[in-house]
């Protein structure tokens, strides 16, 4: 996928748990596991827009585009 997700390492950076996040954003620790691990398929902006209010971060800061093969359907 070349799409990363660097939610770990923003979380890591801010000293923030899952839990914490979890709590901040309202989304469940499962929704955000899934996330955070780049298995995620989609984010919605409201949610990728909670997710930067609680660490304080830009999208950018979290999603990362790199050259790579393409998702197959």
């Amino acid at each position: 996928m070349p799409i990363i997700v660097n939610l770990d390492v923003m979380m890591a950076k801010r000293k923030m748990s899952l839990n914490e996040l979890s709590e901040r954003v309202d989304l469940t620790l499962s929704n955000l596991s899934i996330l955070k691990t780049g298995k995620a398929k989609a984010i919605r902006f409201s949610t990728l827009a909670a997710v930067c209010k609680a660490l304080d971060c830009q999208p950018g800061d979290i999603l990362e585009y790199t050259a790579g093969e393409e998702p197959r359907d």
